[in-house]
């Protein structure tokens, strides 16, 4: 059974917890100490509300479903205290800096950073933009304006460019427009749109190369009490870590 701590209490760490059949949550930490406190309803972790004493506990990787902040902040202690890294918030890593310095980390300890697909699919078949790079790489994400704490009377455009744009614009909403990059090989252009007609958290994804094209459209329910995130963006989470010890690895 993986051992596991969970970086960020809030409302997929929730998710997580109350869904964590086959993984062991070890330790739960959080700035707000009620945050951790509440999860330990659902699992026998311990809450800290100091990441030292929380990285020195017995468990195998640390998932991250706090904030692009905290995977700055914490990301490389993690990796050098000899935990795997599992990300929500991929945008940090937009920063190409900061994202080779992470990896850097990584090789030097041995140690695995994951990126669940979150609030999208078919990231394994855009892998193959490495080899046959894309000519197109798009991402239009449409949500309710008050997923991004904005209002606004009809459908409105209110970005479009580069993902490491957009991500500093909207850090917590367009984590996948990252993710896809990153995947692909290449950065992901970005149109993001709110709307106040519709009711989910809508992902288009656009790609064309020599392979053919790709058109993906999902339309994601949010997650309970936090418009802002997908609700599978947190069961994505949950998905690759029930398979890190499957010996039967499906879509890679």
């Amino acid at each position: 059974m993986i051992k596991i701590g969970l970086l960020g209490c809030g409302n997929v760490g929730q998710i997580i917890a109350k869904h964590a059949e086959g993984i062991e949550i070890v330790a739960l930490f959080d700035m707000i100490a009620g945050h951790a406190q509440e999860l330990t309803a659902f699992c026998r972790a311990e809450p800290y509300t100091d990441f030292d004493a929380f990285i020195t506990q017995d468990f195998d990787l640390v998932v991250e479903a706090a904030s692009v902040g905290a995977v700055r902040s914490y990301g490389e202690a993690i990796l050098e205290a000899g935990k795997d890294l599992v990300l929500l918030s991929g945008g940090a890593l937009a920063d190409e800096d900061f994202r080779e310095e992470l990896v850097e980390t990584a090789r030097r300890n041995n140690r695995k950073i994951y990126i669940p697909s979150g609030a999208i699919i078919g990231l394994d078949n855009l892998k193959i933009g490495r080899i046959s790079p894309f000519k197109t790489l798009l991402l239009r994400t449409t949500k309710h304006p008050s997923a991004l704490g904005i209002s606004g009377a009809g459908r409105t455009e209110i970005f479009k460019g580069q993902a490491r744009e957009c991500i500093k614009q909207y850090p917590k909403n367009i984590n996948v427009a990252v993710a896809l990059g990153l995947a692909a090989g290449r950065e992901a252009d970005v149109e993001l749109w709110v709307d106040p007609d519709v009711e989910r958290n809508i992902h288009e994804v656009y790609a064309e190369g020599e392979f053919g094209d790709i058109y993906i459209r999902i339309r994601n329910v949010p997650s309970p009490d936090n418009p802002a995130t997908s609700y599978m963006a947190a069961l994505s989470i949950l998905t690759l870590l029930r398979n890190l010890d499957n010996p039967l690895v499906v879509g890679t």
